[in-house]
């Protein structure tokens, strides 16, 4: 794009922006003519898709900004006002730099087109927020929140009327209608119809998820800066267990300045709850990401579970404690162990494989519960994401650390730990391991090269991998009139090896080429040989 034509969409942008921040940067970066970063944040719109809007804060449409968030929810409103429904709608925040001002634009833009918004006027856990939704009869919820992502990122999670995640084609709906929307600045507000909720919906969540056990365990834990803290203490002290809290993270902080990458996952961060753990001869540390529907566990003695690790064993868990007449539904996506599936049904559970995400994990519950098959039981994906329980339609760091708790507990009555356990059931199904490796490719044809990888080992597959005959190849980027609605097309390929498979996907949100390998091999290095020979055989 010419500078002149890109300068005229940034005046374009600046005339319609309500925000005098973004205004005044987009201004500055137009005076001193950064031509390259103008591009980059109008090259296109911040995509509106089944996660709602995630993106780096900033001024211009490829950015998280007050414009867009007002624009956004004028397009929900839009789309709630189509579809004949009444009821309100729930509205949270997590504790990052600007979500307090996309709240009040989201809840007041709501509010001028007529629809009651009920939200939480501090910082809340976004699976308080799902709670709400369901228990409150709304129509849709929204919560301001970018999960774990890094500082400099914010986002805008939509809930449909079932409390669950909005899926196709209910996320292109919305966004044709944010396309149609006008500039923000033209765009009515109000709080005429603005009620805030209270402690009382806190209470009925908390009291839901408890799971009171004995013996108390000593659990460490962190909220990593996040907004789980006092409530993730709450449920763990109502379920019996004593709790020592790693006092530098825990209260809210947009900047988290002692971690580097606000994600359990990511090396370091659990550094200091470890510390405590070691301090406090904790039996069990445990975290939240920054919006606490992530859970990871460990223990100073054992180290870290893996989200595989942990899924398998609430797996078993929750099955073993299964006591309704219907059969249990076990709900994972295809980037998780597949040792999910042996040991589920192995134990009697209907067990549903779907993409990445829980709002696609969620979508085959409650398909496969209207169809008669059975009732909720959990569901969980690798990367930290557990649900435990029925009263939110989502993934639940909060309800799933009572659960945790909970399983450890019992099994501490026999002298076992979670890590006992978890042998036990490899002797059981196998060692399965799995690691996952990343091929990053930015510019404007980043994409395009990683779709191309994609293409590339589903054309021309390799005969073996790392000395394992591939035995069989599964390509979702075509054939989805065959697979359930959990299953559409996408552009990932599964390749099964002896005792493994090799999952090769784009990521939704960078701009990565993500291989996921999983193997039933006791020896770690059978594990690295076959990812570095997946990663090898890449057209990249």
């Amino acid at each position: 794009m010419k500078a002149e034509d890109l300068a005229a969409r940034v005046h374009e942008w600046i005339e319609g922006d309500p925000d005098p921040i973004t205004r005044s940067e987009l201004t500055e970066l137009l005076s001193a003519q950064a031509w390259e970063e103008l591009a980059d944040r109008f090259a296109d719109t911040l995509e509106f898709g089944t996660a709602g809007l995630r993106g780096i804060d900033g001024g211009g449409p490829n950015r998280m900004n007050l414009a867009v968030v007002t624009r956004a929810t004028f397009g929900l409103a839009e789309f709630l006002t189509s579809q004949d429904i009444r009821g309100p709608v729930v509205v949270g925040r997590d504790a990052r730099e600007r979500s307090l001002d996309y709240f009040d634009a989201t809840i007041e833009v709501l509010a001028a087109a007529g629809f009651e918004v009920q939200c939480f006027p501090d910082p809340i856990p976004t699976p308080i927020v799902a709670f709400a939704a369901r228990e409150l009869e709304a129509l849709a919820a929204v919560v301001i929140t970018a999960s774990h992502n890094p500082p400099e990122y914010n986002g805008y999670k939509v809930y449909n009327q079932h409390g669950s995640q909005i899926v196709p084609p209910t996320d292109q709906e919305i966004a044709h209608a944010i396309a149609m929307a006008p500039p923000a600045s033209m765009i009515a507000r109000s709080r005429e119809t603005v009620v805030s909720l209270d402690q009382e919906i806190v209470e009925r969540y908390l009291n839901a998820i408890a799971r009171p056990t004995e013996p108390a365990l000593a659990i460490a834990y962190t909220p990593l800066h996040g907004v789980g803290g006092k409530y993730a203490r709450s449920v763990l002290e109502r379920s019996g267990h004593n709790v020592s809290i790693a006092k530098d993270q825990f209260r809210p902080d947009p900047e988290f300045p002692s971690v580097r990458f606000p994600n359990p996952e990511e090396p370091g961060a659990m550094d200091e709850v470890m510390e405590l753990g070691l301090e406090v001869s904790a039996d069990l540390v445990m975290a939240n990401d920054p919006d606490a529907d992530r859970l990871a566990v460990g223990s100073p003695a054992r180290g870290m579970l893996t989200g595989n690790d942990l899924g398998v064993l609430l797996i078993d868990g929750v099955l073993s404690r299964w006591s309704s007449e219907a059969t249990p539904i076990v709900a994972s996506t295809v980037v998780s162990t597949p040792m999910a599936r042996l040991v589920a049904e192995d134990r009697g559970a209907h067990f549903a494989e779907t993409l990445t995400g829980f709002k696609w994990i969620w979508s085959a519950v409650l398909a496969l519960t209207d169809e008669g098959v059975g009732e909720f039981a959990m569901g969980f994906e690798e990367a930290l994401g557990y649900s435990v329980s029925p009263v939110v339609r989502d993934k639940d760091g909060l309800s799933a650390s009572a659960m945790v708790g909970l399983i450890a507990s019992e099994l501490a009555r026999d002298g076992l730990t979670l890590w006992d356990r978890l042998a036990e059931l490899f002797s059981e199904f196998g060692t399965w391991r799995s690691t996952q490796r990343s091929i990053v490719r930015t510019g404007p044809d980043g994409h395009e090269q990683l779709v191309k990888a994609v293409d590339g080992i589903a054309s021309r597959p390799p005969s073996e991998l790392a000395g394992r005959t591939v035995t069989g190849l599964v390509d979702f980027r075509s054939g989805e009139e065959q697979r359930p609605g959990w299953l559409p097309n996408t552009d990932m390929v599964i390749l099964h090896v002896e005792s493994g498979r090799v999952v090769v996907r784009p990521s939704g949100t960078e701009p990565k080429l993500k291989v996921y390998v999983d193997l039933a091999s006791p020896d770690e290095a059978d594990l690295v040989a076959l990812a570095d020979a997946a990663v090898s055989g890449l057209e990249i």
